[in-house]
């Protein structure tokens, strides 16, 4: 008798132990990755999101027309000079409706330290899950997974907590 029931147990732990991992890689496989795409900064020069894996990036959509947008920046600044040196990457996209004239402008006179892309034909917008409020800013995992998503106004404390421990591993 005691015999089976040792087997029992043993075949009770493997199925537990199988549904742990099964479960695991249901979770690790459901992550919410960031597309893999390509773009071309203001100043001409190509970028991809594969490229910048080992570093967390922050992808901004933003307008010229965006009260919100306007106000925040100079923090989105701020937060870039702080965390660069740490490992932060950070990606402006002007949306497709914004004049590109007044991107550039707006860019230069501001001196934006970071990558400023213009989505002309409104593709990386799309690929985001099709954004269309400004602004709508990603935060994206060395591996490229996306650890969260703001709509409008950013809850700046609890960012620089999620900055902190993201570029602290």
């Amino acid at each position: 008798m005691k015999k089976k029931s040792s087997i029992a147990w043993y075949v009770a732990i493997f199925i537990i132990l199988s549904a742990v991992a099964i479960t695991a890689y249901v979770f690790v496989s459901k992550k919410n990755m960031a597309p893999d795409v390509t773009f071309t900064d203001l100043n001409g020069k190509q970028h991809s999101l594969q490229a910048l894996r080992g570093k967390v990036v922050m992808v901004n959509f933003w307008a010229t027309s965006c009260g919100t947008c306007i106000h925040e920046m100079p923090k989105m600044v701020e937060l870039y000079q702080k965390y660069h040196g740490r490992g932060l990457e950070f990606v402006a996209v002007a949306m497709s409706y914004d004049p590109p004239n007044y991107v550039v402008n707006y860019v230069e006179t501001r001196k934006l330290p970071f990558k400023v892309v213009f989505d002309g034909k409104g593709q990386l917008a799309q690929s985001f899950g099709d954004v269309k409020l400004t602004p709508t800013t990603f935060v994206i995992d060395k591996d490229g997974a996306v650890l969260k998503r703001y709509v409008g106004q950013i809850e700046w404390q609890a960012l620089q907590g999620l900055l902190d421990k993201e570029l602290a591993t």
